[in-house]
């Protein structure tokens, strides 16, 4: 494995393409740490604490939320779009014939990265309102003007995220999307090693060694999935044209165990999660009948057996319809 490693870095091109990557990733996590002004980031991250959705949505954006910093929506609101025309495809005529072109997935892709925009200044905005309206003293003294301009620099730092994901993309080292996902989940990683040091309890340590063993395991596992694929055996038969023959060959079409890799558990995981957000945006409306159904559906998706088997359902139907 080492001697692999060696080898890569020896490749010049490919050298450059992960320092390239690992750079967009650096600036990533810097953007991730520059706050808007005029929040009380302490207030903030208790309320981030005390809240499980907004809590789940800050882990996938890296931290960023609970810093409210110019890249606080991450790329959700690209995921939404994504969503969004897969399902579009899948109804209309129309855009199931364009994805099986190349010209018609790259007007699918333009139109997705159009429909970001407005996606992620309408998130932005929600978010920027919910964190206005809560008890905890977050956002104090916002004029229209302070909340337009909020909503306007997330949306830049949303769409500045979505051109380093291309970026990253296009130097074939993997989904630039995927990658910004996962450097933000990572990006927690150290203090939480930092927590368990300070922290640490001899009577502890056969929990930390078995949950250790157990998500190298995971990890393990789900390489050995992804990784995995059927060759199907194909014949070609032979032509004969005068006195010789040609083709006959032998080959194989190699199907993946897990054709659709991580995109079904993303679209699930953000269509489960969106009717708490909303809801979460109109639990103290003075209509009455509003409140409580939106107390209601907070309620059954704080469910846990709900909250699962929903999640499994949309997961098994994501990758159904993507395979």
């Amino acid at each position: 494995m080492i001697n692999k490693i060696a080898q890569i870095w020896k490749v010049k091109d490919l050298r450059n393409n992960i320092l390239f990557v690992l750079s967009m990733l650096v600036i990533f996590r810097f953007a991730a740490h520059i706050p808007i002004p005029g929040v009380d980031v302490t207030a903030l991250k208790e309320f981030f604490g005390g809240n499980q959705v907004l809590g789940l949505l800050n882990v996938f954006s890296g931290g960023s939320m609970a810093n409210f910093s110019v890249v606080m929506m991450g790329i959700a609101p690209y995921i939404t779009s994504s969503i969004i025309f897969q399902l579009l495809a899948m109804i209309v005529p129309q855009l199931e014939e364009m994805q099986k072109e190349e010209s018609g997935r790259q007007k699918i892709n333009m139109w997705t990265r159009w429909a970001t925009v407005p996606l992620a200044a309408l998130q932005a905005f929600s978010m920027v309102i919910l964190l206005k309206r809560s008890s905890a003293g977050i956002l104090t003294d916002v004029t229209s003007f302070d909340i337009f301009a909020m909503v306007v620099t997330i949306t830049a730092g949303t769409v500045f995220l979505m051109w380093i994901g291309e970026l990253i993309t296009e130097k074939n080292i993997g989904n630039g999307i995927s990658l910004l996902i996962f450097a933000g989940i990572v990006s927690s990683l150290p203090q939480t090693l930092q927590q368990i040091v300070v922290n640490f309890d001899p009577s502890q340590l056969t929990t930390i060694i078995g949950f250790s063993i157990v998500a190298i395991l995971t990890v393990l596992g789900v390489v050995w999935i992804t990784e995995g694929q059927r060759n199907i055996p194909v014949q070609y038969a032979k032509q004969v044209r005068g006195n010789r023959s040609f083709g006959g060959t032998t080959t194989h079409l190699p199907l993946r165990v897990n054709m659709a890799g991580v995109i079904p558990i993303i679209f699930a995981i953000s269509v489960v999660l969106f009717p708490t957000m909303v809801a979460q945006f109109f639990e103290n409306a003075k209509t009455e009948w509003i409140a409580n159904f939106s107390a209601w559906i907070i309620d059954v998706f704080a469910n846990q057996t709900v909250y699962g088997v929903l999640y499994f359902l949309l997961v098994f139907a994501f990758t159904y319809f993507y395979t």
